[in-house]
């Protein structure tokens, strides 16, 4: 069982940055593929970004590539993600999943029934 944890959510102004954090507990996140979520209020979880257990590989939702960075570190059992330029439409709670492979499952990293494990998620909000 891997018991994940979110963190670094916040309130921001459009333009910011937020470094939201997944900590893995208990089974360590080696070898998961990482994926970031998010679901704003009346809509569809949404995925976000996805980083292969190596971290060679990395994929986004064209709504925050160039704006938003996933990485990871095995040792300390923490993915990340960097969001800069931040805009309202980025509000939502976002949310780390852990997918028990090691490599980003080609046509399916962006569906959330692809990923076995969750966290409860962190509240981010961008005023205008």
């Amino acid at each position: 069982q891997v018991r994940l944890v979110e963190s670094g959510g916040g309130l921001v102004q459009a333009g910011g940055s937020l470094r939201l954090s997944c900590a893995a507990s208990g089974r360590t996140f080696s070898p998961y593929a990482v994926g970031w979520f998010r679901q704003a209020p009346g809509k569809e979880r949404e995925f976000v970004a996805v980083i292969s257990w190596s971290g060679g590989n990395t994929y986004y939702a064209d709504s925050v590539k160039g704006r938003f960075t996933i990485s990871r570190d095995n040792a300390k059992n923490t993915v990340y993600l960097q969001m800069n330029s931040l805009k309202p439409d980025d509000t939502a709670v976002y949310c780390c999943a852990a997918d028990p492979t090691p490599t980003v499952r080609p046509g399916a990293w962006s569906y959330p029934r692809t990923y076995t494990y969750w966290g409860r998620g962190t509240q981010v909000t961008v005023s205008s």
